[in-house]
């Protein structure tokens, strides 16, 4: 690992306006915004790509667990239990894929995951353009084929929050949505649901590695980028609708393009 990752100056005012930027641009359609911090963690912060999934992955569960009481005044947590066998369902796919995926982050050489970063940032920008659009409407699937896809669905959706960072909200809504006929609303509280478990799990197999020592010697970094994360995630709530999705979608699946150019080119 390069030193600059270890000693590079931690900014902290601007950690927290980059934490407050990404929250908002995340909270104008409906996310957290994990997917564009991991870049800037990279790229801005000079972390080494494994320290920075798992700082983003820290950021991303202090977001969401602030996200959960705030959701309670659309979505009733009652609501949410009363449809506990799709998040049940979910779980029994993305709990294992976490694992999974954490463990490959922690095997795969620096360079490597790098590689793999830019390429799932590209995935996460096709969905942003053609999948988020999705519209509740009858389940795509019923009975055991349903069961069947939502658990390889949560698998592959675990892996890929554990290999980013992040809750997976870009990928759970549109699975939520398409696959259970759930409405869009209902479908954000219930990806929450579905990602808090998720994150945990993919954060205790991050313990187990040395570079989990980066939450330590960062921990004002991480706390500060962390409130102004929330703000921004708040913000941006409030701004939802506010610039046309026809405009917004593209702009921000761009902005992941140039990051995975930027994050290949760190390998």
């Amino acid at each position: 690992m390069p030193k600059d990752a270890i000693h590079a100056p931690r900014n902290l005012p601007l950690a927290f306006g980059a934490g407050a930027t990404i929250g908002a641009l995340g909270g104008l359609i409906g996310l957290g915004g994990a997917e564009f911090r991991l870049p800037l963690l990279i790229g801005m912060f000079r972390f080494a790509a494994l320290e920075a999934v798992i700082l983003n992955k820290a950021t991303s569960l202090v977001v969401v667990a602030a996200a959960l009481p705030f959701r309670a005044g659309t979505v009733p947590f009652g609501l949410i239990t009363a449809h506990w066998p799709i998040v049940l369902n979910l779980l029994a796919g993305s709990l294992l894929g976490a694992l999974v995926g954490a463990g490959w982050a922690t095997r795969l050489k620096s360079e490597t995951l790098y590689k793999v970063i830019a390429v799932l940032l590209l995935a996460i920008a096709g969905v942003l353009v053609f999948g988020h659009d999705a519209s509740a409407g009858q389940p795509l699937l019923a009975g055991t084929a349903q069961l069947v896809a939502g658990v390889a669905a949560g698998f592959v959706i675990g892996i890929v929050a554990s290999l980013l960072g992040v809750p997976g909200g870009e990928l759970l809504i549109p699975t939520l949505v398409l696959l259970f006929g759930a409405d869009i609303k209902l479908a954000g509280s219930l990806s929450l649901a579905v990602s808090l478990p998720t994150m945990l799990v993919g954060f205790t197999r991050y313990s187990r590695d040395q570079s989990f020592s980066v939450l330590g010697r960062n921990r004002a970094f991480l706390l500060v980028m962390a409130a102004g994360s929330v703000a921004g995630a708040f913000i941006g709530g409030l701004l939802l609708g506010v610039v046309p999705d026809a405009v917004l979608l593209p702009a921000l699946a761009a902005i992941l393009l140039i990051s995975a150019v930027k994050v290949w080119r760190h390998a």
